[in-house]
């Protein structure tokens, strides 16, 4: 089943999808450019994870200092940086290169403490769409992310539909796309993450408790590129939704 979170006449529903576009829990049936798209389920912890595609850590090579053997790069979120498809995401003007990542979202759907990586995926309620922007200027440097990077207002895009676990049957073996006014410019595949979601799952709980609602951010391909403000960019996941926001420039958010 894939549901969604919307704003609509002043209240939040709970929605599917429609072929008109999609369908209240009260039964209205909308256009998708009729509701504010909110991230499809309330995000928890924000749990991000950087380099874990072996494609992308190639396309970076020459910016890094990492080996097989680091453990995997994990940094956190707040729920200030989420917005829902179809949501305005700002590039600053003084920022030199500025680029999505299109990103599977694991959403943890019950409590996973020292859990093994046999276990984990029965802690997973489902899955939806990431794009986690990153502002490349501000890094402090080229392989460890800073804040200013990663937990930027609005720079970490949800949506549009939650997806039931139990309708995917292999999450590693997803193709992940992105677009930029409709040119495709990165591809991927989800069987290519260094570390899998069993494996993240079995790290991550054996030092912190994960709880319903937590978001794992599997990391992006390689593929990436600078986009500017009026740029739409789309990013699709098989199975899973198309994740749609447009960069817009600091004077739309009074800078």
């Amino acid at each position: 089943m894939k549901t969604a979170r919307v704003a609509y006449g002043g209240a939040v529903h709970s929605a599917q999808p429609h072929e008109r576009g999609l369908r209240l829990a009260d039964g209205r049936v909308l256009a998708e450019q009729d509701v504010v798209w909110l991230a499809p389920f309330e995000p928890g912890t924000i749990i991000a994870l950087g380099l874990n595609y072996a494609d992308h850590v190639k396309e970076l090579a020459k910016e890094l200092t990492v080996s097989a053997k680091d453990e995997p790069l994990v940094f956190f979120k707040t729920a200030g940086a989420v917005i829902g498809h179809r949501g305005f995401t700002r590039r600053p003007a003084d920022a030199a290169f500025m680029h999505y990542e299109c990103e599977l979202a694991v959403v943890i759907g019950r409590t996973a403490r020292g859990v093994n990586a046999a276990e984990a995926m029965a802690h997973v309620a489902g899955y939806t769409v990431c794009n986690d922007y990153a502002v490349r200027d501000y890094l402090e440097n080229w392989y460890r992310p800073n804040l200013r990077v990663k937990n930027r207002d609005a720079g970490t895009v949800l949506g549009p539909w939650f997806v039931d676990a139990a309708d995917v049957p292999d999450p590693h073996a997803l193709g992940l796309r992105t677009f930029v006014n409709g040119k495709q410019m990165q591809q991927g595949h989800t069987s290519n993450m260094v570390n899998d979601i069993p494996a993240l799952i079995e790290y991550l709980s054996s030092f912190m408790t994960l709880e319903a609602g937590d978001v794992i951010l599997t990391g992006t391909p390689e593929g990436v590129v600078n986009v500017n403000a009026g740029d739409e960019v789309a990013c699709e996941i098989d199975g899973i939704g198309r994740l749609v926001n447009t960069l817009v420039a600091d004077s739309t958010f009074g800078r």
